[in-house]
């Protein structure tokens, strides 16, 4: 009997591995195709404002990052750059930047979500007709599955 001790160990140990990998990687494996340069500069056309994630957010880590920019319009909110990949990323206006995810816990009920995010390069996202801009001031990239804090770019003050 305790010749199998080992042999479960090792075995558990492979599979939680195996099981943590696959949570990484089914979210890059079933990612759509990034929009085309053609398509980008379509939505880019009628940008009001650019918001550049900075480097060094508080809750920002190996994990859970975002570098690039988003162009912001009255239809569409365009990204261009790099995230972290992870399963059931969505987008949210604020109208305060927040950097921590005791922050967006607390203003989240302020937030409004645009939608999912589900290309870790670049992506359009349609703004809802309903939804003005000018209320908001900065783009929040959260987790859903995780309660995860991302990342967040600030567009106007």
């Amino acid at each position: 009997m305790l010749r199998f001790i080992p042999l479960l160990i090792s075995h558990s140990a492979v599979f939680a591995f195996a099981f943590a990998l696959g949570i990484y990687c089914l979210p890059i494996m079933m990612a759509p195709d990034s929009p085309s340069q053609g398509s980008l500069a379509l939505s880019i056309k009628n940008t009001r404002y650019v918001a550049t994630i900075a480097d060094d957010l508080m809750d920002s880590d190996w994990l859970h990052w975002g570098k690039g920019k988003f162009s912001i319009g009255d239809d569409y909110l365009v990204f261009q750059g790099e995230l972290a990949p992870g399963p059931a990323y969505r987008l949210y206006l604020s109208p305060s930047f927040v950097e921590t995810e005791d922050e967006f816990k607390r203003l989240k009920s302020s937030m409004t979500a645009i939608g999912e995010v589900n290309s870790f390069n670049d992506y359009v996202l349609a703004i809802p007709q309903n939804i003005n801009i000018e209320e908001y001031s900065s783009v929040i990239i959260w987790c859903e599955s995780f309660d995860q804090f991302i990342t967040a770019a600030q567009y106007r003050q």
